[in-house]
């Protein structure tokens, strides 16, 4: 991109601009591990990331830029290292590590909870089918560490074991997800140890791989991971809220899908443990075992609101973005750059919901 280089974001970029210069940064070895797949996976997490159409043609949409998201995770990789006085460039194979682990558990996400769309297109599993995209989540799991493991550090084995015990925390979040939707109740500690893992965990270790692959000190490290998790929790629980208040334009899957679905997100965990007219209402709603239709959508969104869940998941928004802005600032990072990883947190807690 004219105007970026491959070591540093300009001088008091936008966001949007340093997310431009994490991908550039970052994708050309993404797109090496990709293509070093076995042709089928190869494709269909092509297609997954938005390179291409399902048949293998160019996309035509000139609205759909390079696809495959935001890159906010390789960016908060790429700035971390930033952040402990170390070139960007060092820590590419932890952001195309992480870029890597996210699509292996976006394709797992949406076969597991039965989601059609994804980016703002049929999701993988709907076009392929769901073996094709269990197996190649798996495959882009395996390059993920074998891309960590050859990271020319000498933290590589450290940036590995990162990895790998944020893998264990996604697994138990993902799995906690899972069982809230046959739970009667769910506490919100519960729910947020659940985001903690399922999100948190791989925003943190996103931070943390940076600190590592910049050769930081273990407390820098620590203050770039807890920054990082606090701020994947902030995130999910906004993903929650456009869930049920945005729309699919914004979040690029059906909105009322999680209702549908009667998903324990945090709006509903928090109005369900109300005691008033609107919190058993819910409860007595979710209890049904009817399917929802728009009509219970509808009255369900309705309560959530009335009960205080909107409000209450609004609130431990900001709880936890004051959280992961304090365990920043433990990484003592350069003035410029906690501007700019503040500017990234902005963008992931300020969508509208």
């Amino acid at each position: 991109m004219a105007g970026l280089t491959a070591v540093h974001p300009p001088a008091g970029a936008v966001v949007g601009t340093l997310l431009d210069w994490a991908r550039d940064l970052m994708e050309p070895a993404l797109r090496d591990a990709v293509t070093a797949l076995p042709e089928r996976e190869s494709r269909i997490a092509g297609y997954h990331r938005g390179w291409h159409e399902a048949d293998g043609g160019a996309r035509e949409d000139a609205s759909s830029g390079r696809g495959g998201g935001k890159a906010v995770r390789p960016a908060l990789v790429l700035l971390a290292a930033k952040a402990v006085g170390a070139p960007a460039a060092c820590a590419v194979p932890g952001a195309v590590g992480v870029e890597l682990i996210h699509d292996f558990s976006l394709l797992h996400d949406d076969v597991i909870d039965g989601d059609a769309l994804r980016r703002h297109r049929p999701a993988a599993w709907t076009v392929y089918g769901t073996p094709a995209a269990v197996l190649t989540g798996d495959a882009l799991l395996v390059t993920a560490l074998q891309v960590l493991a050859a990271a020319p550090s000498s933290a590589a084995g450290a940036a590995v074991r990162e990895a790998l015990g944020m893998l264990g925390e996604l697994m138990r979040g993902q799995s906690q997800d899972v069982s809230f939707e046959t739970s009667g109740r769910v506490a919100t500690e519960q729910y947020l140890a659940m985001a903690e893992g399922k999100t948190g965990a791989l925003m943190g270790c996103a931070c943390a791989l940076g600190g590592l692959l910049g050769g930081a000190r273990e407390d820098r490290v620590a203050g770039l991971r807890d920054f990082g998790r606090c701020l994947g929790v902030a995130f999910q629980c906004v993903d929650d809220l456009l869930g049920i208040w945005g729309t699919s334009g914004r979040s690029g899957k059906p909105v009322g899908a999680d209702l549908a679905a009667r998903k324990k997100s945090l709006p509903v965990v928090a109005a369900l443990a109300d005691d008033g007219p609107a919190g058993r209402r819910l409860a007595a709603l979710y209890a049904q075992a009817d399917p929802f239709g728009e009509a219970e959508i509808a009255l369900a969104t309705t309560l959530i609101e009335e009960a205080g869940g909107r409000e209450r998941t609004e609130q431990q928004v900001q709880r936890q973005t004051s959280a992961a802005m304090r365990a920043l600032t433990r990484a003592e990072p350069a003035a410029e750059v906690y501007r700019q990883m503040q500017e990234i947190a902005a963008l992931l807690t300020g969508r509208d919901h």
